[in-house]
């Protein structure tokens, strides 16, 4: 399964999903962001039992709000439509999974 581009249009859709939601708080110009991007692709593309997406913060600030997104990169699980963990910085695969493992 590929990232989905979430933005406020599809983010409810994303929210109330039946799997384990990763979301992956980026910018195009964040170096660290750049780092962690090829893991979520490849967590997404080995993990079909969960929906990963991105959100561009500069695009989407109303929702970089929402999750009071102070620095980024910020992952944040999503779990029965509530936040579940959320973590700022750049972080290992294994550390990813076991965030959505919750």
């Amino acid at each position: 399964m590929s990232v989905l581009i979430v933005n406020k249009n599809n983010f409810d859709t994303v929210k109330n999903s039946e799997k384990p939601v990763l979301l992956d708080f980026y910018a195009d110009w964040c170096a660290p962001c750049r780092m962690i991007s090829p893991v979520v692709e490849e967590i997404a593309a080995e993990n079909p039992q969960y929906l990963i997406g991105k959100i561009n913060v500069d695009k989407e600030p109303e929702l970089a709000q929402k999750f009071k997104v102070l620095s980024i990169p910020t992952l944040a699980v999503i779990r029965n439509g509530n936040v579940a963990s959320q973590s700022a910085g750049t972080k290992q695969k294994s550390e990813i999974l076991a965030m959505l493992e919750g």
